[in-house]
């Protein structure tokens, strides 16, 4: 399907109602281009919505995510500076569960 070599977090909430365009104008903003086989992903502010932005060297992709009970786990604090993850904690991310402790092999451990 779609290629993806980098995920990126972009830190600052997103309005959810932002569609492809705005979107993908967010990312030439924040990350300076829309690299081809990378992956970004916003949050709204309450981390219960996701939007992911993918580049797949031919057109964008732009894919959404909400979560009815409970919140994304979403990194807070800091300068907002993007965040590169890999492809397990994108995986333990859009499923809700604290990606931030995903390890080699995709095994989350306790810190």
């Amino acid at each position: 399907m779609i290629r993806i070599e980098a995920v990126w977090l972009c830190i600052e909430p997103m309005d959810m109602r932002a569609g492809t365009d705005t979107t993908l104008a967010r990312v030439v903003r924040v990350f300076g281009a829309a690299h081809p086989h990378h992956a970004y992903v916003f949050a709204n502010k309450r981390s219960t919505r996701l939007k992911v932005l993918v580049h797949d060297g031919i057109g964008i992709w732009l894919a959404a995510r909400r979560l009815y009970r409970g919140r994304f786990v979403w990194p807070g604090g800091g300068n907002g500076a993007p965040h590169s993850i890999t492809h397990e904690q994108l995986h333990a991310l859009v499923l809700g569960l604290p990606w931030h402790r995903v390890g080699e092999n995709g095994v989350i451990s306790v810190l």
